[in-house]
């Protein structure tokens, strides 16, 4: 399927509006205008761990949107704000999240994927523990309120 032509907004203005500081070397050679404005849903999403914040997490989502971490699937976005709001209070506590883009790929005028390496951070760390390190599938949407994600999977890299 041929890459998408409509617009997917202005990430300068997505991120202001979001309250983050626009960091242009995230976007590294995916520097199309839809491209980094679809990479906006990854940057609200790691400002939501940096944060610790679970409403600001879960607000990225979808109201129907997937998110599978370890070996929990969880399928609204109440469900991820829960999940999430139980992580920050206890093992995510201090933590963040740190990646960067492999592919983006328009599949139609409103989905797009992405694919990113990168991982979780614990209080104090200042890289990814190798047992950390993953993989991460995110379907990202255009939606009437703006791009949500419908679905986040990760997987460990190992070896």
């Amino acid at each position: 399927m041929a890459a998408t032509t409509t617009p997917w907004g202005d990430a300068s203005a997505i991120l202001a509006a979001a309250g983050i500081e626009e960091d242009t070397s995230y976007y590294r050679e995916f520097t199309g205008e839809d491209e980094k404005a679809v990479l906006t849903v990854a940057m609200r999403i790691q400002e939501g761990w940096e944060r610790n914040d679970a409403d600001y997490f879960a607000d990225t989502f979808a109201d129907n949107g997937s998110l599978l971490m370890k070996d929990d699937q969880l399928t609204s976005r109440e469900q991820i704000r829960e999940y999430m709001k139980a992580g920050f209070e206890a093992q995510f506590r201090g933590a963040r999240v740190r990646g960067w883009p492999l592919s983006v790929k328009f599949l139609g005028d409103d989905t797009a994927m992405v694919i990113s390496q990168g991982g979780i951070l614990l209080a104090g760390e200042t890289e990814t523990a190798p047992e950390r390190q993953v993989r991460v599938t995110w379907v990202i949407v255009k939606e009437s309120g703006g791009l949500k994600l419908l679905s986040h999977q990760t997987s460990p890299i190992k070896g």
